[in-house]
């Protein structure tokens, strides 16, 4: 099957337009939510993190405690290996099982860290950046989230920059405060693209 991966940064509105594809009747496959399943109670990777890292960073529903964790990674890259470590490899599985399932005309793997992971670029057809500019990043995840102007910039500063993102990328859609009727008509006009490539 034909496959396009979806990436940006934080608040470039990805979920947005996978949304707009998903509502043309194209699947997806969203490495977040895989990665949110396997630590969630019960998930995969749950009994790998509680060995590893200790019951500090289990919830007491079972789940990874989020906060204690991303404390942590950001100031120790040696625990962020050590995590990824456990969860790619469970992330990894997992997509190809659901690309493998898909039922449409072609997938869309929305992955946040294509540009970042470095094998990601040979495991689709195309990639698919959506794009802002980092100013728009901040003003949307500090909206968002609640996060502070300083920790947005951290998060960003731990992603791919821009210019990275627009040199991988296949397609761009432009998403710098777009209104949704813009939006809509690109999609649409990428959506006629990978129709016509996954036929051929």
């Amino acid at each position: 099957m034909f496959v396009v991966g979806l990436t940006g940064g934080i608040g470039s509105g990805k979920s947005t337009v996978a949304d707009l594809f998903a509502a043309r009747g194209v699947p997806l496959v969203d490495t977040d939510l895989i990665a949110h399943r396997i630590t969630a109670p019960r998930g995969l990777a749950m009994p790998q993190i509680a060995a590893e890292f200790g019951e500090a960073f289990v919830a007491p529903d079972g789940s990874l405690d989020r906060a204690q964790m991303r404390a942590l990674v950001f100031s120790d890259e040696g625990a962020r290996k050590r995590l990824e470590a456990i969860t790619h490899p469970l992330i990894r599985a997992e997509t190809e099982r659901e690309q493998h399932e898909a039922q449409g005309p072609y997938v869309i793997i929305v992955v946040p860290l294509l540009v970042e992971s470095g094998s990601w670029k040979n495991r689709v057809n195309r990639v698919l950046t959506v794009d802002c500019s980092v100013e728009t990043q901040i003003a949307r995840v500090m909206n968002r989230n609640g996060f502070s102007r300083e920790q947005v910039l951290a998060i960003i500063a731990r992603q791919a920059t821009r210019e990275a993102r627009l040199a991988a990328a296949d397609d761009v859609i432009d998403n710098d405060n777009a209104p949704l009727e813009l939006l809509e008509t690109q999609v649409e006009a990428q959506h006629r693209v990978y129709l016509s490539l996954a036929n051929t």
